[in-house]
């Protein structure tokens, strides 16, 4: 059986029923919850601390409307980090290096945004297609762009996730790889590249970490144009 580097991307199976569903439940699992005692532990605290500081972070910007959406998208974004975070981990899957997956999660929450728009303020929403002062002759082809750029955001959010985190996965395999085919021949050039393999791994857990910023980020932006 010949294996590529693109395997590590299939979901697992088990009896030909894919994993992916499971994978997704491993992040609310080690979530962990309130309880009423007055002295928590410091996962609880530090939980706490992190989702409060990332409310403000988001919302410090929006009115009434938009704070209404503080709880859905702070979950969003702590699904999205964890479950970067946990594909970092070897033998695991990473679900958000699935287009499908990043599309089903952009494109609904890009969708409300627009419809909330369209509903509460049609005016502003559809002036956004077209800019203040434009000339005659530009408005026909400056609305067609901004309307391909509008409908173009999913596609946006979805592939900007996939490609960064695909990437990542693709140069640490590689890296590895090398590493090891190094060892019995190059042990010293093999220790190099273990060291640019260590720090290419905390720069993906960064990357794990601003990446599910930016897609929260960007759809509290597309939020904020429609309230």
């Amino acid at each position: 059986m010949t294996l590529t580097l693109f395997d590590q991307f299939m979901s697992p199976t088990l009896l030909y029923i894919p994993l992916i569903l499971l994978s997704m439940t491993m992040p609310w699992i080690l979530i962990t919850t309130q309880s009423e005692k007055w002295t928590t532990n410091r996962l609880t605290t530090l939980q706490s601390w992190f989702l409060f500081n990332l409310t403000k972070q988001l919302m410090s910007t929006m009115n009434m409307k938009g704070q209404k959406w503080a709880l859905l998208l702070t979950s969003l974004m702590t699904l999205i980090i964890v479950t970067n975070l946990l594909g970092l981990l070897p033998h695991t899957f990473t679900p958000t290096t699935q287009l499908s997956m990043n599309m089903a999660l952009a494109v609904p929450m890009w969708l409300a945004t627009v419809i909330l728009g369209m509903r509460h303020q049609m005016t502003t929403s559809l002036g956004h297609l077209l800019p203040e002062g434009t000339p005659t002759l530009l408005i026909p082809p400056l609305i067609l762009i901004e309307t391909i750029s509008l409908f173009i955001r999913p596609l946006a959010l979805g592939v900007r996730l996939t490609a960064n985190l695909t990437a990542g996965h693709l140069l640490i395999q590689l890296i590895s790889l090398a590493s090891l085919l190094l060892m019995p021949l190059m042990p010293v050039i093999s220790l190099l590249t273990t060291s640019i393999l260590l720090l290419l791994t905390i720069l993906e857990l960064a990357v794990a970490m601003i990446q599910a910023y930016v897609f929260v980020l960007l759809l509290t932006l597309y939020l904020q144009e429609n309230i």
